[in-house]
């Protein structure tokens, strides 16, 4: 195969993650628990009788509606970046697939003209991809 270790799917890990995308990783599989869904089912059963205590329905509302959009807002982002990193990831593997079946082309063509066609056109949309990735 014409891929480099480094740059095989396999050769990932955590380590090499920034600060942030570990902690997004984190918080991603926290709010993928049951127990997360539990959690905010729980706030909003402390918050609805809460309206005795606060006494007007403008601040009971503003409460929850700040609380949810912070919450939102964050979440938003931290499960964006695990989403990129899953989707290059994903894509990754897939280049990894195409240049191993190039690879295995190439050394099964031994002549043959469509097959040689075949793995380069395999090739071109490998390097393709590279070209076009996100990153």
């Amino acid at each position: 195969m014409t891929g480099r270790k480094e740059d095989m799917p396999s050769s990932v890990s955590g380590k090499d993650m920034s600060m942030f995308d570990r902690f997004a990783e984190a918080a991603s599989n926290f709010a993928s628990k049951a127990w997360f869904f539990a959690l905010c089912v729980l706030l909003i059963l402390v918050w609805a009788p809460s309206i005795v205590f606060i006494g007007t329905v403008d601040t009971w509302q503003l409460i929850i509606n700040t609380a949810t959009t912070i919450v939102t807002f964050l979440m938003v982002a931290l499960l964006q970046n695990s989403q990129t990193r899953a989707n290059e990831a994903v894509q990754h593997k897939l280049n990894a697939i195409a240049d191993g079946l190039a690879d295995l082309m190439e050394a099964q063509s031994q002549g043959g003209d469509q097959l040689t066609q075949d793995m380069v056109e395999l090739r071109d949309a490998v390097g393709l991809e590279h070209r076009e990735g996100t990153r």
